[in-house]
């Protein structure tokens, strides 16, 4: 391995507690799979959220599954 592949490989391991975070220019063209609108990262949830359609989209090792019945719909206080 060179060090290159070392460095980058213990910051997105989340076995050592790293959050693995989707990449930017992903998430700049992903749009909600149900109404094809805008879509919203909250780093916090670690989600996409589609106000339009009402649901939270996870993301996982850095990866958003954008299957609408992986989503959890949103309250009303959360829009």
């Amino acid at each position: 391995m060179t060090e290159n592949s070392d460095a980058q490989g213990a910051d997105a391991d989340p076995a050592n507690g790293a959050r693995t975070e989707p990449d930017p220019k992903l998430l700049e063209i992903l749009a909600c799979p149900v109404t094809k609108g805008p879509l919203e990262y909250d780093r916090d949830a670690q989600e996409l959220i589609s106000k339009s359609a009402r649901l939270a989209f996870p993301i996982r090792d850095g990866m958003p599954i954008m299957l609408p019945e992986e989503a959890r719909e949103l309250r009303d206080d959360e829009l």
